[in-house]
């Protein structure tokens, strides 16, 4: 997998802590550098930590899907992409402050980074070095996030629906590239 490639995807990924990283910063009534750095190490750290599990998962299951693991990755990213772009054009807002308690933490990052799993799948799949691969998704994503915070604390929820669109976009171009190179199309 290209530098390119991986970075697209990891963008693609952090989209969803992006766009909730926007809405802390948007309850904050005042830019805390503080909670702009815990909301960037939870989402960073869920984001790298999923599709390692997703990996582990793949691996073990290789051998029975190797015939048509392409189809898979395609499907799964599609899927996601898809349900990014849904999510964000029903215009349903997420309530959410600027709490950056543990509780809340966890369920955000763990809500933003279940797409990463299913990566994590398509990794195991396509044979990606892994801990090259999640540690960039982990820096991309808490660098996003942070600036997230900043954005959302200077902008407001003006963004957040055309960044989860362009995730789910860029999720779903992922998935057919990489069905189009296995079937020898790219």
């Amino acid at each position: 997998m290209s530098l390119f490639t991986l970075f697209v995807t990891a963008v693609g990924l952090s989209m969803d802590a992006f766009a909730v990283s926007v809405c802390k910063g948007l309850a904050m009534k005042k830019l805390s550098p503080k909670k702009a750095l815990i909301i960037g190490l939870w989402f960073g750290s869920f984001q790298a930590l999923m599709p390692g599990i997703g990996y582990l998962l793949g691996t073990r299951f290789e051998k029975y899907v190797t015939t048509f693991d392409h189809w898979i990755a395609f499907v799964l990213l599609g899927l996601i992409g898809f349900n990014m772009i849904r999510e964000a054009l029903t215009g349903e807002e997420e309530q959410t402050d600027d709490s950056t308690d543990a509780k809340t933490m966890f369920l955000l990052a763990v809500a933003t980074s279940i797409d990463a799993l299913a990566v994590g799948i398509t990794y195991a799949f396509l044979q990606v070095q892994i801990l090259p691969a999640i540690t960039f998704i982990g820096a991309v994503t808490f660098s996003l996030s942070v600036a997230g915070v900043k954005i959302g604390n200077l902008f407001g929820l003006k963004y957040k629906s055309r960044a989860e669109i362009a995730g789910g976009v860029i999720l779903i171009l992922m998935g057919t590239k990489i069905l189009l190179e296995h079937l020898g199309v790219l």
